[in-house]
């Protein structure tokens, strides 16, 4: 059974702190906090995919975009809930409206840093060396791919300099290792889940950098044979070009969630191996060794996923 994760470290007034990770099954999700008493609180929820209803939505190519943007979906509920946990004591709440705006402009943070930011960089350095480079051009999407590589580990490893999202990357590592136990069959316990890895080949830490790495050939091969924008006046032509690359990210995303699936299930393989090796480098940035704390509360979300799934199919049974 293939899991969706996201961690969650939320920090609301500089006041009440909740820590908490949140696990997806195809039927269900589970949010598990650690409350600032130390009591872990565990909220279970049916999850309906839009997939349920629109069965197109499972085909290979398709699936892997909604389940990029179910996730986003799914991390704005926990934000939302553990927020709201955190405001408890204070009576207030947090707005589903505040966190909204909040991951919109995250969202806008990334158009800019992963697609406008790597195109200007890419045309002006070809201005620099007396050379005009345009979208038809195998030399701008490999100076476009390079740079949107060096700024997403640039930026993941400055963060990482963070006490608050060193914890964080507890989280994520305590995800892997009760992710792992639970693949492998083990009782979920921390003692169990402490003797696996933290590195995940389904992670979305890899998940972004074949993003990243995919774009590079898809741009090379579509851009070519794309109508020219050059006959558009002014800067319109480059505003066009970087549109494209947004929409062009939901096909990318749905390809490279089945090249993650293939691997995860062929990992036997020595070529597939290979090819994952990048994605688990890059996550010993994104993760760390985490506390037996951290690990209870992982293991406390799984296993509510995992109690939600079986309540749904004996419902459906």
């Amino acid at each position: 059974m293939v899991f969706k994760t996201e961690h969650k470290d939320i920090h609301v007034g500089g006041q009440a702190v909740i820590e908490g990770v949140m696990m997806r099954a195809p039927k269900s999700m589970a949010i598990a906090l650690r409350r600032p008493n130390g009591e872990i609180l565990v909220k279970e929820d049916r999850w309906h995919s839009l997939s349920e209803r629109w069965t197109f939505l499972k085909w290979p190519l398709v699936r892997g975009s909604l389940i990029m943007l179910e996730s986003l979906i799914n991390g704005m509920q926990a934000l939302t809930f553990s927020a709201n946990q955190a405001l408890e004591e204070e009576e207030e709440s947090m707005g589903g409206w505040a966190l909204f705006f909040t991951i919109f402009a995250g969202l806008g943070a990334g158009v800019v840093l992963f697609v406008i930011l790597p195109h200007v960089i890419s045309g002006l350095v070809g201005r620099l060396f007396g050379v005009r480079l345009g979208v038809e051009h195998l030399l701008f999407h490999l100076i476009d791919g390079a740079v949107k590589i060096i700024i997403f580990i640039g930026y993941v490893w400055l963060i990482s300099f963070f006490k608050e999202i060193r914890r964080i990357f507890e989280y994520h590592g305590a995800e892997h290792k009760s992710v792992f136990a639970y693949e492998a069959g083990e009782a979920l316990t921390v003692e169990n889940a402490k003797r696996f890895s933290t590195l995940h080949p389904r992670c979305g830490t890899a998940f972004i950098l074949f993003v990243l790495v995919i774009s590079i050939f898809f741009f090379s091969i579509v851009f070519p044979f794309a109508p020219s924008l050059y006959d558009v006046p002014g800067v319109m032509n480059q505003v066009i070009a970087i549109v494209m690359k947004v929409l062009f990210m939901v096909p990318i995303a749905g390809l490279v969630y089945e090249m993650i699936k293939f691997s995860s299930r062929n990992m036997d393989r020595g070529l597939v191996r290979l090819a994952v090796l990048p994605g688990l480098w890059v996550q010993k940035l994104t993760t760390r060794e985490p506390s037996d704390d951290q690990l209870e509360v992982a293991i406390a979300a799984l296993k509510g996923a995992l109690q939600g799934q079986s309540r749904v199919a004996g419902d459906l049974g």
